[in-house]
């Protein structure tokens, strides 16, 4: 194959998001500042230095490694995420945070949440699988059946932790993937009402996700307990209007929003640039998802089209996931905004994988 030039438009929606990304983030952290200096500055090492830092270095590393790579050691990759996403409930190596177990220690280091290189390992295997099964994966037993067992799998360890939004973006992402492998709708269609009906009994039998559901339908329900976060963060956009209080001038991060930094930055981003940033921001996660699908329609082979689909589809799913449960048309996840809430080791995982499309745009077929 030819190599061209990389994709110069995603890669400069990617600098876009990154640059708001960081100045956003350092803004909604300020609260951090006022309170205890040596937090803020915990926070903004372990997010701009691990997560920006390294993740760069990392998606460098990936843009120049030839994507037949990830195809050869898919399954290592993928086992290796379960291992470590497992590992959590190792004592002393675990961590424990607010009622849930999804952290390994890394000493000094901080903390590395695994469920993000699993998102990453799911999509690299099953893309790979669908690759090498070709044709067949028109058929149940070669399509269904193996996402239908890998969700099992995942599900197992994601619902004890608990972790369900993680595990509502891979069903999500696997599959879009089938669809894209051409798989018969009724056996997607199929798919969709299983996993549907797990949801169900999940919420049913799940007493903080009733909670969320009932506060999704009616956020006025318990305001100082349940639905303080979704209200807090309806005054932040309110009060923003057109074009926003002013750059660091929002006054809901230091005392009511709470985790600003986390996954209600966007919420400190509507207040602080109103509604013209907040529609940038959308349009520019829109512009990042149309490109990217296009890299991924032009893609040389079945394996990179799935592979960028995937990578694109995994992020913009969670993007949209987070400004949708903090604007009140889906219920609250806490999943964080893809490039701008804290998480150094989501945004490191996801500047890997956004170099892995990079490295493919650079094969696009005309």
């Amino acid at each position: 194959m030819k190599e061209k030039q990389v994709d110069k438009f995603f890669l400069t929606i990617l600098i876009l998001l990154l640059v708001l990304g960081v100045t956003m983030f350092v803004s909604a952290s300020l609260g951090f500042l006022v309170r205890n200096p040596k937090i803020f500055f915990d926070v903004l090492f372990t997010q701009l230095v691990l997560g920006l830092g390294l993740g760069s270095i990392g998606m460098y590393f990936t843009y120049k490694k030839d994507y037949e790579f990830w195809r050869k050691y898919s399954l290592y990759i993928f086992l290796a995420s379960i291992f470590l996403t497992a590992a959590v409930f190792i004592p002393h190596l675990g961590w424990s945070h607010g009622g849930a177990t999804r952290w390994i220690k890394l000493g000094p280091l901080g903390t590395f949440q695994p469920v993000e290189l699993l998102k990453f390992g799911f999509v690299i295997y099953f893309a790979a699988w669908l690759s090498w099964v070709k044709t067949k994966a028109k058929t149940f037993k070669l399509s269904i059946l193996p996402l239908l067992l890998m969700l099992g799998i995942i599900a197992v360890i994601l619902f004890k932790q608990p972790d369900t939004k993680s595990f509502i973006l891979i069903t999500i992402t696997g599959v879009a993937m089938l669809f894209l492998s051409d798989v018969p709708i009724k056996y997607l269609l199929g798919t969709i009402l299983g996993v549907g009906v797990i949801l169900v009994i999940l919420v049913f039998t799940t007493p903080y996700l009733q909670q969320r559901i009932k506060t999704f339908m009616d956020p006025s329900n318990d305001p100082r307990g349940s639905s303080y976060q979704i209200q807090q963060s309806m005054i932040a956009i309110g009060s923003g209007g057109v074009i926003g209080r002013g750059l660091g001038q929002s006054v809901q991060k230091f005392s009511y929003l709470p985790e600003p930094q986390g996954d209600s930055i966007f919420a400190v981003l509507g207040e602080e640039l109103g509604f013209v940033g907040a529609f940038i921001t959308i349009l520019l996660y829109s512009f990042f998802a149309l490109r990217g699908l296009r890299i991924a329609n032009h893609s040389p082979d079945i394996f990179s089209r799935l592979l960028v689909a995937g990578i694109v589809i995994l992020i913009t799913a969670q993007s949209f996931m987070n400004i949708a449960s903090i604007v009140g048309v889906f219920p609250l996840t806490g999943v964080p905004l893809v490039f701008m809430s804290q998480g150094g080791t989501s945004l490191m995982i996801y500047l890997l994988a956004v170099g892995i499309v990079l490295q493919i745009s650079k094969y696009q077929r005309n």
